[in-house]
């Protein structure tokens, strides 16, 4: 929005809206734009390790609640910033609540589905992100056409409402079985409860589970929760949907048009992701990771050569035929699916489905720490490196795409249809993994 950008990124403002012989590539290149939009991550990233406190000692619901109050105090502060540094102080109580509710909400589903439907619930978490961004930008749509030039305010003030419909939702919610039987013992439970509560023992059985991430049985869910989050930001999903109006700007959009495609992309992803809902439990998760790594990695190279052949390395053009950016849009929101319904769900859904009870609130924990440390990041040097690689940029994302789709290929089994507290299974039978994992009660030797 040019009254949000004139107000608090008035560099920015100027080389968007005043100078027309700017550089297409390097119109967006400021730090605190960056900063901004990236201190949301770098924040979430270390409330995820309080996170995990709190979820093994008190809960998963009492984590969700707070973090749902810390959401909501940040989108207050952010909707009444009078200065740069308040509209940042807001991002981080923001994002804070981004790294708790994270953390807690997909614990809170993964233990309660039943195992069958654990794929398709999970992807719901997902679900939930594409239709909340696709919302956000519906109101950005319309605020930015407010009169006094304050829609900016509604606009991240509208967080608030996520974060009220998280923390009314905490109070009325369960706990979790696992939940309860970590924190408490001599519970007398039916048959069909006895893996959690033999899983729950060992979890209470272990007093530092931080520490014991680094033990050999544990490190092919360590390479899992450190890889698979990794790989997902590495798609570069991020530089299309955070900074969407940017880029159909650089293709020839007005400032109205470019959110109008951001509404379009928003609607993509919505409309993908049900796919996945529906094909999780279905297919397996591996299949839809080939499938979407194949598409992602074909659009890449297609979006990178319309984008070099248009604009070169200088980044100026006279003018950008209709039928010229139809075409880049359509291969964005086909690349936008192909993100959608296999690594934006499973990137989220496969590290936490792995980790047995003793560990699991604490690489949780780094799976999203790693996610938004590499979200951070992507988000930090993007405008930067667009405007250094050009429309190099999307080969870039294509090489780690094609080196993500070879991991999975080789190193991720596949866990659909199988119980969590059975899950050590899967490590057994793999080709790789097995030589580090228990086999019959008994951990294989580690070596000196």
């Amino acid at each position: 929005m040019a009254p949000f950008l004139k107000r608090f990124f008035p560099t920015v403002y100027r080389k968007e809206a005043l100078d027309n012989s700017t550089n297409q590539y390097c119109k967006f290149d400021s730090f605190m734009l960056t900063t901004f939009t990236s201190s949301l991550y770098l924040a979430a990233l270390v409330a995820s390790f309080g996170a995990s406190k709190v979820t093994r000692s008190l809960g998963r619901r009492w984590s969700m609640l707070l973090g749902g109050t810390i959401f909501l105090y940040g989108a207050l502060v952010n909707a009444a910033a009078q200065n740069i540094a308040m509209l940042i102080i807001g991002r981080i109580l923001f994002s804070i609540g981004v790294g708790f509710t994270t953390q807690s909400v997909l614990l809170y589903v993964l233990e309660m589905a039943p195992y069958k439907h654990r794929g398709s619930l999970n992807v719901l978490f997902q679900l939930s992100i594409t239709v909340g961004i696709l919302c956000v930008n519906v109101v950005n749509y319309f605020t930015q056409k407010m009169a006094n030039g304050e829609g900016w305010r509604v606009s991240l003030g509208s967080a608030a409402v996520p974060a009220l419909i998280i923390g009314i939702s905490a109070f009325s919610l369960p706990n979790t079985p696992n939940s309860i039987l970590e924190k408490v013992s001599g519970h007398e439970v039916e048959a069909e409860f006895n893996d959690i509560l033999e899983a729950s023992e060992a979890s209470k059985a272990v007093k530092h589970p931080w520490s014991n991430l680094s033990k050999r049985k544990y490190w092919p869910h360590l390479v899992m929760s450190v890889l698979i989050p990794m790989f997902q930001q590495l798609t570069g999903i991020n530089v299309v949907m955070f900074y969407a109006p940017v880029l159909f700007i650089t293709i020839g959009f007005g400032n109205d048009a470019s959110l109008m495609s951001a509404l379009i992309t928003g609607g993509v992803n919505v409309a993908a992701t049900c796919i996945s809902v529906y094909g999780t439990d279905k297919w397996g998760r591996r299949r839809l990771f080939f499938w979407g790594g194949g598409l992602m990695l074909i659009f890449q190279v297609v979006v990178a050569s319309l984008i070099g052949w248009k604009f070169g390395v200088m980044g100026q053009v006279d003018n950008v035929p209709r039928w010229y950016a139809i075409v880049v849009v359509i291969c964005i929101c086909i690349f936008v699916s192909a993100f959608a319904f296999p690594w934006g769900p499973l990137g989220w859904l496969v590290p936490s489905e792995i980790f047995p009870l003793e560990i699991r609130s604490a690489a949780q924990s780094i799976v999203v720490c790693v996610n938004m440390f590499f979200t951070f990041l992507v988000a930090q040097i993007f405008l930067t490196m667009h405007c250094h690689m050009k429309f190099g940029l999307f080969i870039f994302f294509a090489f780690f795409v094609a080196l993500m789709t070879a991991f999975i290929y080789f190193f991720v089994p596949e866990t659909k249809n199988i119980p969590i507290e059975e899950m050590s299974r899967v490590w057994e039978e793999h080709w790789y993994w097995k030589k580090y994992v228990v086999v019959d009660g008994q951990p294989l030797p580690e070596k000196v």
